[in-house]
């Protein structure tokens, strides 16, 4: 009896102790503690294979197990882009929650937008694994995940579930969503007209993803007559939409100098139909400065090694574009000052990912609060004063 009595009270002690550090785990993580992240949650992940790691990270914040923001932003970071008012300039890119399982969470941790997918018509598996690498030594990332989905249908279900809920108390936000071409389809342009038909009524802002390094041909679509002819078709398909979500193109960081000459053409001949770029889309150079051992693998690069080169491509096509396209500039933000270099460069949003691999959480806060300190400096009241400022200092 007494063993058993013995054998009970372990048992209990071991309970409350799991449960005890359970309790501090949740409580540091919605607290965005980050010494916590940096020290443990962090390294923690690192430890797991990259592609589990994102599938964990995606179901802590399906569960809600994401530090949320509970304070307004400041008056500086307010916007208004695409006739839409964003409490921030800093968003989350595709890539991290591609089905659309998180939304209301990742929105609450301090994000002024998010934008999910890429999703396409029908569901693929995507390339074989492992197709996502960690380059710590570079703090960027590989990836050749290849475009997987769960399909329009799936995603359609899960964005009519959080819709229903949306303009509830904490369930308010503006969310992209952006669209892919299946990898056997033989028609792109089809594809991206089925993507707004089925899941663009559920969209502030669709992004028409032709840009990918991962899918084969893709990039071809970036070509002046491929281009037109894609914004012809999807333009009406999104005329016949009644919440008419904005309409954006995806580029590649790749792209030759008649490359930009064209595309800007393009846009700036539909300039009724295209609403904005997104600039851009990982690399498949890779940069001298490269040192871990991953960095020849195949696939698309993204984090610090992509910055100034997507910055450039940003610089340039605002140019072209003589600032008439608002942009939303990606590509190895990892502070404050990488975002204001993007927005002087002609930037009005900004968005993430790879950071949140490297920084956790915290890094939105940090790159908000210096932000606002940067426009400070410089005497701008808002983040539109700055957008676009290095090329009228000239």
């Amino acid at each position: 009896m007494q063993i058993r009595n013995l054998w009970k009270l372990v048992g209990g002690v071991a309970f409350a102790s799991v449960a005890v550090s359970g309790l501090i785990v949740s409580q540091k993580l919605l607290r965005n503690d980050e010494v916590f992240y940096r020290t443990f949650a962090l390294p923690l992940l690192h430890r797991l294979d990259p592609e589990t790691a994102h599938r964990l990270a995606i179901k802590c914040a399906s569960l809600g197990l994401v530090p949320r923001q509970s304070t307004e932003d400041p008056a500086e970071l307010v916007t208004t882009v695409f006739k839409q008012k964003f409490s921030n300039p800093i968003g989350l890119a595709a890539g991290f929650d591609k089905h659309a399982e998180a939304i209301n969470d990742l929105l609450q941790m301090g994000f002024g937008f998010i934008e999910i997918g890429s999703v396409t018509p029908l569901p693929q598996a995507g390339n074989p694994k492992p197709r996502i690498f960690r380059l710590i030594e570079d703090r960027a990332i590989i990836n050749r995940y290849g475009f997987n989905s769960d399909g329009h249908e799936i995603v359609a279900q899960k964005l009519e579930k959080w819709h229903k809920n949306r303009g509830r108390e904490n369930s308010s936000g503006i969310v992209g969503i952006n669209l892919g071409k299946n990898k056997l389809s033989d028609s792109a342009v089809e594809d991206y007209v089925k993507g707004i038909q089925a899941i663009g009524k559920y969209a502030d802002y669709l992004v028409i993803n032709v840009s990918s390094p991962n899918t084969p041909g893709l990039r071809a679509l970036q070509k002046k007559e491929e281009l037109q002819t894609i914004i012809t078709q999807i333009s009406i398909e999104r005329e016949k939409l009644k919440n008419k979500p904005a309409l954006l193109i995806k580029l590649a960081p790749d792209l030759t100098v008649q490359d930009k000459k064209d595309i800007a053409d393009v846009i700036l001949k539909e300039r009724r139909n295209v609403d904005g770029l997104v600039i851009s889309n990982t690399t498949v150079r890779r940069p001298n400065c490269l040192t871990s051992v991953s960095k020849s693998e195949a696939g698309g690069l993204s984090g610090p090694p992509l910055r100034e080169m997507a910055t450039k491509t940003i610089y340039d096509m605002y140019r072209l574009t003589e600032g008439k396209i608002p942009i939303i500039g990606v590509g190895g933000v990892q502070s404050g000052e990488d975002a204001y270099e993007k927005i002087r460069a002609g930037a009005s949003l900004i968005q993430v990912l790879t950071a949140l691999t490297y920084n956790g959480p915290s890094i939105i806060q940090k790159i908000k609060a210096d932000l606002v300190t940067l426009l400070r400096q410089d005497g701008f009241k808002s983040v539109e004063e700055a957008v676009g400022i290095d090329h009228r200092r000239q």
